[in-house]
C-alpha cells in the first residue's frame, strides 16, 4: 500500500498526474495548491494531491478556475462538506445542462454538414457524368 502521508516532489506530481511543472506553479500562484517549501523545493502533501485531483476533474468538466477555487474553499466550513457538496452539485447540474446543449448543437451541425457534403458529392458526380458524356 502506498504511503499516502508522504510528501511528493514536483517531478513526482508531474509524473503521477500527467501535468507540467508550469501547471503546478500556476495552480499554486492561483492559491489552489499550497505545497510546503524547503528552500526552492516544493513538497506536495496528500491534501495537495486530493486538491489537484479535484482541480483536474473540474477542468475536464469545464468548471472555471474561479468556480474550482470557490468550491475548494468551502471544504473547511465545518459542516462535513455539506455546503461544498451542495454547491458542487448545483454547478455540476448547470455544467451538465450546458454540455448537453452543446452536444445537441454539435449533433445538429454534424447532420447539416453531412447533408451538405452528400449534396456536393452528388452534384460533383452529376457534373462528372455530364463531362464524360460530352467527350
Amino acid at each position: 500500500m502506498p504511503d499516502t502521508d508522504r510528501l511528493m516532489t514536483i517531478r513526482e506530481m508531474c509524473d503521477a498526474y500527467e501535468v507540467t511543472p508550469r501547471t503546478l506553479r500556476f495552480y499554486e500562484a492561483k492559491e489552489l495548491l499550497a505545497p510546503h517549501r524547503e528552500g526552492q523545493k516544493r513538497l506536495f502533501t496528500r491534501r495537495d494531491r486530493a486538491r489537484l485531483t479535484l482541480i483536474l476533474r473540474g477542468k475536464r468538466f469545464g468548471f472555471s478556475l474561479e468556480e474550482i477555487r470557490q468550491l475548494l474553499e468551502l471544504y473547511n466550513m465545518g459542516d462535513q462538506q455539506q455546503t461544498q457538496l451542495a454547491r458542487t452539485f448545483a454547478i455540476a447540474q448547470e455544467r451538465l445542462a450546458d454540455m448537453e446543449r452543446q452536444r445537441d448543437e454539435l449533433t445538429a451541425a454534424i447532420s447539416d454538414l453531412s447533408e451538405q457534403i452528400a449534396e456536393v458529392a452528388k452534384t460533383l458526380a452529376n457534373m462528372s457524368e455530364g463531362k464524360n458524356a460530352a467527350e
